[in-house]
């Protein structure tokens, strides 16, 4: 599966913006997908991500009560919508896909390594 990753750009503090992932030679509705992203001079971490039937997801804290995740099988997408968008949330940010993520608890999901294909990335920058 190949993933295209979009919907980034400048805004203001406060403001909201929708990213997508849209997959291609594969259904995504197949894959768990999560979300990350990498600031200037810091490691790539996990923000949200979700699993194949969406019945279960996963939030960073940084990000908890800001940001949903959600699919759109019917688009092969998967969204991630960010409101109340702070200076911090400056970063590039990248979906990725797992072929499985084991077991029925959070921590796998929060994995970088569970996860097998990637996007390249959409850089999101918030002013203050």
């Amino acid at each position: 599966v190949q993933l295209q990753a979009s919907g980034g750009g400048l805004v203001q503090a406060g403001d909201s913006l929708r990213l997508s992932c849209t997959a291609s030679g594969r259904p995504i509705s197949g894959y768990p997908v999560g979300w990350f992203r990498q600031a200037p001079g810091k490691e790539r971490e996990i923000v949200a991500a979700v699993r194949r039937t969406a019945h279960m997801t996963f939030y960073s804290d940084s990000v908890k009560g800001r940001f949903t995740i959600s699919r759109a099988n019917d688009k092969n997408t998967v969204y991630l919508q960010m409101n109340s968008l702070k200076p911090e949330d400056t970063a590039v940010y990248y979906c990725a896909a797992a072929r499985s993520i084991p077991g029925n608890s959070y921590y796998f999901m929060a994995r970088e390594d569970s996860y097998d294909y990637w996007g390249q990335g959409t850089q999101v920058t918030v002013s203050s």
